[in-house]
């Protein structure tokens, strides 16, 4: 009879292991995300796009520093410019990327120093580390022989390497006595230093982005300003000031001089100016372009200067303006020609009477052509170009305009006609068709003034020098490590030690070897027992006596 066997089962398989929930996948890929933002690697890179990114805010002029030059990039470049506006690069400083840039290399740079910190605190409590098994293949190694024991042979070069500013620490005992030395912390301590400091600047920066302000102002010999937003021309302030946090602080313009060389390259500006607080009584000073006034954290800089021409209106109902002037823009530094708009709003009778001139300011001015230019930036024969304009200025419309322009669209949209034009010296007059008379009568200079306060100046600094001492001692100091075991001398008299060293940074590792071992050769030498003088004839010192 023939037995079937039951049909095998066939084996389970192993059940697979549950997949990772959400939360333990969104983990693992922070803690990824976080281990390559915190690498050395990473703060390298974005701190060269940071340098990257500020190759803009160099080239091109920035809202913050000048306004006025923007307006003339844009009026240059009418098709490029506002390209370049959207990108913000007439921003950098303060747009979203470079901050996203700035924040990113921070967090970088805090994630990859702090642990590197204290593991050098760590290391700095541990002892060197043992003797390698076999010193003679590190790089830089030798034997010596010397007559003394192994224990006195390794107390010469403790000593030797103590006055060498080397920490020692001895292992074993008898035969097998090795000693470890170790010098050059400073050198990892330089490069933490280093890298503290950049954390630190970038903070300083942040805080005086946060906590500083500044303003700019043009101010015209005889006026002042005081130190409030309202009276900027333009002015930024960090998300943290208000109002009251402003230095209390009025400056006057008294006086300002101008110096050119013989080729009309400027040698010097200075400013006599007078500041105190409100109410109180001016205090003399005189500032230039690096010699601001500092008071109270605050710091007044001169940033430019230019001419205000003096006009004298009277009308033919006996309304008269005396010397009523505006600042005329620089549009040629070298030779200080200058454009700008005087508007008097209040001298017609009703809004569609109202005058406004446009200008050129020449300093030393030659009509060539029947147009005036200048030919040298010192008023020797201040003339000027105008253009006069009644009509409606569209000053209560509020749509901003610029002070030193006349709005071209309200020429355009025939609201301003232009009513008279003439190239003016001093005390010479326009008379327009209705009897107004416009004389010129002189001229002012005006100085561009920035009122700046950055509470972080000062740590930005000290974490700029701190920089620096950390990059010299990464350079130009070494670690080093020197090694020494004792053995028996192979004839059995004396002990042979074996020295090995290993450099890191500096270079000029086996040159420094070499000096340290002939070092070590002397203070061996110097411990050795002094070999006993034969006497005369060269017998021997120590006869053996014959045993009877």
């Amino acid at each position: 009879m023939t037995v079937t066997a039951p049909p095998r089962e066939a084996a389970a398989p192993p059940p697979r292991p549950a997949p990772p929930s959400a939360g333990r996948r969104a983990a693992t890929l922070l803690l990824r995300w976080w281990r390559r933002l915190t690498a050395m690697r990473t703060a390298i890179i974005l701190l060269f796009l940071l340098a990257l990114a500020a190759i803009p805010g160099s080239l091109l002029p920035q809202r913050s520093l000048s306004q006025t030059n923007v307006a003339r990039y844009f009026a240059d470049h009418p098709d490029l410019a506002p390209v370049l506006d959207r990108l913000y690069l007439f921003d950098v400083f303060s747009s979203p990327w470079f901050a996203a840039v700035y924040l990113l290399l921070f967090v970088s740079l805090v994630g990859c120093v702090l642990p590197r910190a204290l593991e050098h605190a760590r290391a700095l409590r541990r002892p060197p580390p043992p003797a390698p098994r076999n010193l003679l293949r590190l790089p830089d190694a030798a034997r010596l022989d010397s007559p003394l024991e192994g224990p006195a042979a390794l107390d010469a070069v403790e000593e030797e390497l103590r006055g060498k500013r080397y920490r020692v620490v001895r292992r074993g005992g008898g035969a097998d006595d090795e000693l470890s030395a170790e010098k050059g912390y400073a050198k990892e301590a330089g490069n933490l230093l280093f890298h503290l400091s950049l954390v630190a600047l970038l903070v300083a920066l942040a805080g005086g982005k946060l906590w500083g302000y500044e303003g700019s102002i043009l101010v015209t010999e005889g006026q002042g300003f005081c130190n409030a937003f309202q009276q900027y021309d333009t002015y930024s302030a960090g998300p943290l000031v208000e109002g009251g946090d402003l230095t209390p602080l009025c400056v006057d313009l008294e006086d300002f001089r101008a110096e050119y060389e013989d080729d009309l390259t400027a040698s010097s500006f200075r400013a006599d100016i007078s500041y105190g607080g409100p109410g109180e009584d001016g205090r003399p000073e005189t500032i230039g372009v690096n010699d601001p006034l500092r008071v109270d954290g605050a710091r007044v800089y001169l940033t430019g200067h230019g001419y205000a021409p003096r006009f004298t209106v009277a009308t033919p109902g006996g309304t008269t303006l005396t010397d009523v002037s505006a600042p005329f823009l620089p549009t040629n530094q070298s030779t200080m020609a200058s454009e700008g708009a005087l508007k008097l709003p209040d001298l017609g009778a009703d809004a569609e009477s109202q005058l406004a001139l446009q200008g050129f300011f020449a300093p030393t001015g030659v009509i060539r052509g029947g147009i005036l230019t200048s030919v040298d930036p010192r008023p020797l024969e201040p003339r000027v170009a105008i253009i006069a304009y009644q009509g409606y200025l569209g000053l209560d419309t509020g749509r901003p305009q610029s002070v030193y322009a006349i709005d071209t669209e309200q020429i355009a949209r025939g609201a301003l006609e232009e009513v008279g034009s003439a190239n003016l010296a001093v005390g010479e007059t326009l008379t327009l068709p209705d009897g107004t008379a416009i004389t010129f009568t002189g001229y002012s200079q005006f100085a561009a003034l920035q009122l700046s306060h950055d509470p972080g100046q000062g740590w930005v600094l000290g974490a700029a020098i701190a920089i620096l001492v950390g990059l010299l001692a990464m350079l130009l100091l070494r670690r080093e490590r020197v090694f020494a075991r004792v053995g028996p001398a192979a004839d059995g008299a004396g002990t042979v030690l074996t020295v090995g060293s290993l450099t890191r940074g500096g270079g000029e590792g086996t040159e420094r070897f070499a000096g340290l071992t002939d070092d070590l050769r002397a203070a061996l030498a110097a411990r050795a027992p002094a070999r006993p003088t034969p006497p005369p004839g060269g017998a021997d010192p120590d006869p053996e006596v014959p045993t009877p």
